[in-house]
């Protein structure tokens, strides 16, 4: 049985107060990007690796996997409008044969092996996983009054990436019409009425979205 990843990769950088999409910027040597796409390399050498960008960015990334000798095989799809857009065409883009389709931010590069080990062992199982970690800090619900109050944190989960299923399952799933509802893929899969198993996450593995990320 193969795997498959789908990492998106479709930022503009814009929250990074910069010219540079924030999956180029360089991070310990090498492009953010690069560093995920190592990730899932170094988690199964065989796994089909499918990258989603604008089509604006893909000559300059093919310009970067030259300048740093990136010869990780992976395949380009273009992005599209949404991320629901985006990841419908690096769907059609994954082999046939694959039997378990990961979705994965570009820029969380700090994902564990072991978690996204957990996340693919559990969709095998349950036919769709998301790793999500424990709420820290305390949430205070805003009513539509402007009034608010403090909910109880044991009773949600922060959502992470990579979120994993059954092939038959997301692609049936993106089948359906978009709508502004579908906020990460596990949301898109429960629109059918599919159940999502949760997984432990690891706290580092951040979204890099503003310049203190990137510190």
């Amino acid at each position: 049985m193969r795997n498959a990843v789908i990492i998106v990769a479709g930022g503009k950088g814009l929250r990074m107060g910069g010219y540079i999409p924030k999956q180029f910027m360089v991070v310990g040597g090498l492009p953010i990007l690069m560093h995920t796409i190592k990730r899932f390399h170094e988690w199964d050498a065989d796994a089909c690796i499918v990258v989603v960008l604008p089509e604006s960015q893909q000559q300059y990334w093919q310009e970067l996997c030259q300048e740093y000798k990136f010869d990780i095989r992976h395949t380009i799809a273009t992005g599209g409008k949404e991320r629901f857009h985006s990841v419908k065409n690096g769907l059609a883009a994954v082999p046939v044969e694959c039997e378990l389709i990961g979705v994965h931010d570009g820029v969380r590069p700090y994902v564990s092996t072991e978690v996204i080990e957990r996340c693919y062992d559990a969709a095998r199982r349950f036919g769709a996983a998301i790793p999500v970690t424990p709420v820290v800090e305390t949430l205070r619900h805003l009513g539509p009054d402007g009034r608010s109050m403090t909910v109880p944190r044991a009773d949600y989960r922060l959502v992470q990436t990579p979120q994993v299923f059954r092939t038959d399952i997301l692609r049936r799933a993106y089948e359906q019409e978009f709508t502004t509802a579908f906020t990460d893929d596990a949301s898109v899969v429960e629109a059918m009425g599919e159940e999502v198993c949760l997984v432990e996450g690891n706290r580092e593995n951040i979204k890099i979205t503003t310049p203190a990320d990137l510190r």
